[in-house]
């Protein structure tokens, strides 16, 4: 018997609304679709927010038991400025500006991309297509919107036609809007405008001469609409109706609410079960732009070589981090909350190597049963990763008490304890112990804990002497230590 046999998973549906059991369409089976990145620029953290949250899913429904096929794309073209019908493809324009083969642009970022998702310790998705290899069945879905009467062809470029959708359809059903209201509060077209309605949205588009990227079609050399890639890949590798399709809440309108009006047109079936969006990642409780300065990128982070962080932290320590909110909620980065998570991270790790070497006794004051279905309870309501953390930590403080003699544990459960622990940690949570894949500044940070550990022992003994000499010669090194009410942190000067 599978895990997921008797776990009862609920999901926050964001088509409904509210939680819902979780019913994968094939019992044991669960298809699932996240949106990609546009490869065009290095990753930013926004993103691998998003795509650790699914990852973290991913890992869960593996850790059930679940067979899944798991497709995220890259987006390697159709991809315009303003995320709508107009202006310049995003990977072109990079190409132009550094004079480059569009190609040679996709490469360099996807290469970048999935170096920062290996250091965070991602699994790979089981099948991760590109638009631009999949042409052939976005022109064939055109074709078939087409004859159906949902879409209409100008001049070389093919729209799909919302009004006509409206009719028969809900257009506006997942992000709660209204057509009519959306029409009345958008200006009237110009006279240079092609579509019959401002909510029209481009399925294939007419290519001009300085336009690099560009594809033969039935209507003209063109190339396909961004909304229509998804559409494609998701439909290829999961069907009409698959179980899951994610991505950033941002997403949810128009991209996702023009998957689900294309589906629909073409198939007559609604093609997600399951609609999943994750919040939006702020720091210094500001929006991150490039264009403030409030900007951080993920190998910035790892090396320390920015102007906002005080020191380097761990790929492990920033996935914990992260994984402290729920992935539904806005999470804010900051130096001190990534300071708070680091010492976390590094208490839940040693708390592990202690639980290894505990001495057993002939009965256990911890319920572990309890404790295990409790931390079930946690991940089966909608993936809640901080009440699973906390009941992490209420493991570790049981722990501590064993390891000081105030309570006992029996083998057999220590044993299962060390089993669920590593299986929430390592399989389900996707943290690295704090020697795997050490960088330089990994190391740094243990041997400065490790001091912190011996000054407080020596402050403890009123060996104050040594106290003051640990912390003297580390500011001698440019290593600050600052003492708080939870604890020593530092800093690298």
């Amino acid at each position: 018997m599978q895990l997921y046999q008797n776990q009862h998973l609920k999901i926050y549906n964001s088509l409904s609304g509210k939680k819902e059991t979780f019913k994968p369409i094939n019992e044991g089976h669960i298809g699932m679709y996240v949106c990609g990145p546009t490869v065009y620029s290095n990753v930013h953290l926004g993103n691998c927010r998003t795509f650790m949250s699914f990852d973290m899913i991913f890992r869960y429904f593996k850790h059930l038991g679940y067979k899944v096929r798991y497709v995220r794309n890259i987006t390697d073209a159709g991809h315009l400025v303003d995320d709508a019908d107009d202006g310049e493809d995003k990977i072109a324009r990079k190409a132009r500006l550094e004079q480059l083969e569009p190609m040679e642009v996709v490469q360099r970022y996807t290469v970048d991309f999935h170096t920062i998702l290996q250091k965070f310790n991602f699994l790979p998705p089981s099948i991760e297509p590109t638009a631009t290899g999949h042409i052939i069945e976005q022109i064939e879905i055109i074709k078939d919107i087409l004859e159906k009467g949902f879409a209409y062809e100008v001049n070389g470029s093919v729209y799909f036609d919302v009004v006509k959708f409206n009719e028969d359809y809900a257009y506006g059903k997942l992000s709660g809007r209204k057509l009519e209201d959306m029409i009345s509060n958008t200006r009237e077209l110009t006279a240079q405008n092609e579509k019959k309605s401002p909510q029209d949205f481009a399925l294939w588009k007419k290519a001009g001469p300085e336009h690099i990227m560009q594809w033969p079609s039935p209507w003209g050399d063109g190339f396909p609409g961004w909304h229509l890639e998804c559409t494609a890949m998701s439909t290829k590798y999961l069907g009409e109706t698959f179980d899951i399709h994610g991505g950033g809440m941002d997403l949810k309108f128009p991209h996702h609410e023009c998957e689900i009006a294309q589906s629909e047109a073409s198939t007559g079936q609604s093609p997600v079960n399951y609609w999943l969006h994750t919040n939006m990642l702020t720091m210094n409780g500001k929006k991150m732009a490039k264009s403030t300065g409030n900007n951080i990128l993920p190998g910035e982070i790892f090396s320390g070589e920015n102007k906002i962080l005080s020191k380097p932290f761990s790929p492990s320590a920033i996935r914990f981090f992260m994984m402290q909110a729920h992935y539904t909620s806005i999470l804010d980065l900051s130096n001190d909350a990534l300071l708070a998570s680091e010492k976390g991270y590094h208490r839940l790790m040693e708390a592990l190597d202690v639980l290894d070497n505990l001495e057993t006794g002939k009965s256990s004051e911890f319920n572990i049963e309890k404790w295990k279905q409790e931390c079930y309870d946690a991940m089966n309501d909608d993936f809640n990763t901080p009440i699973l953390i906390a009941k992490m930590f209420d493991a570790v403080k049981h722990i501590n008490l064993i390891k000081e003699g105030k309570e006992s544990i029996s083998p057999q459960d220590k044993e299962a304890l060390q089993t669920i622990l590593h299986a929430f940690v390592f399989d389900v949570i996707g943290l690295e112990g704090k020697n795997e894949g050490a960088t330089g500044s990994d190391k740094l940070s243990g041997i400065v804990e490790l001091l912190i550990q011996l000054r407080k022992e020596a402050r403890e003994n009123k060996d104050f002497g040594t106290s003051d000499k640990i912390r003297d010669q580390l500011a001698t090194m440019g290593i600050q230590l600052k003492d708080g009410k939870d604890g020593t942190a530092f800093s690298i000067s």
